[in-house]
């Protein structure tokens, strides 16, 4: 069974924000990490994986990333700050 990912990513406390979906946690915040994905997260320096969600089914985890980007950003703080006030980078946890 495959495990689907919905995940934050911020370019410092309380910076800017990024959510995706991904089916590889690790390999895809690598790649931003080392800027070997173009365009937003690059021009923007967001690598610090700051939240994260599983699902099992795809199509949910879908829809789950397409709500939280047409959330307002205070409802993303909260999403982001119950589980990790301190807005810890949770990548060194998934390793």
């Amino acid at each position: 069974m495959k495990i689907y990912l919905v995940y934050i990513l911020s370019s410092k406390h309380n910076g800017t924000l990024y959510t995706g979906v991904t089916n590889d946690l690790l390999r895809r915040v690598y790649e931003y990490k080392h800027k070997l994905v173009d365009g937003f997260t690059k021009r923007y320096n967001v690598t610090q994986l700051v939240y994260a969600e599983e699902f099992n089914d795809i199509n949910e985890a879908i829809l789950r990333e397409k709500s939280i980007k047409q959330w307002k950003r205070a409802w993303k703080l909260q999403l982001i700050e119950k589980p990790n006030p301190n807005w810890k980078d949770l990548y060194e946890d998934w390793i």
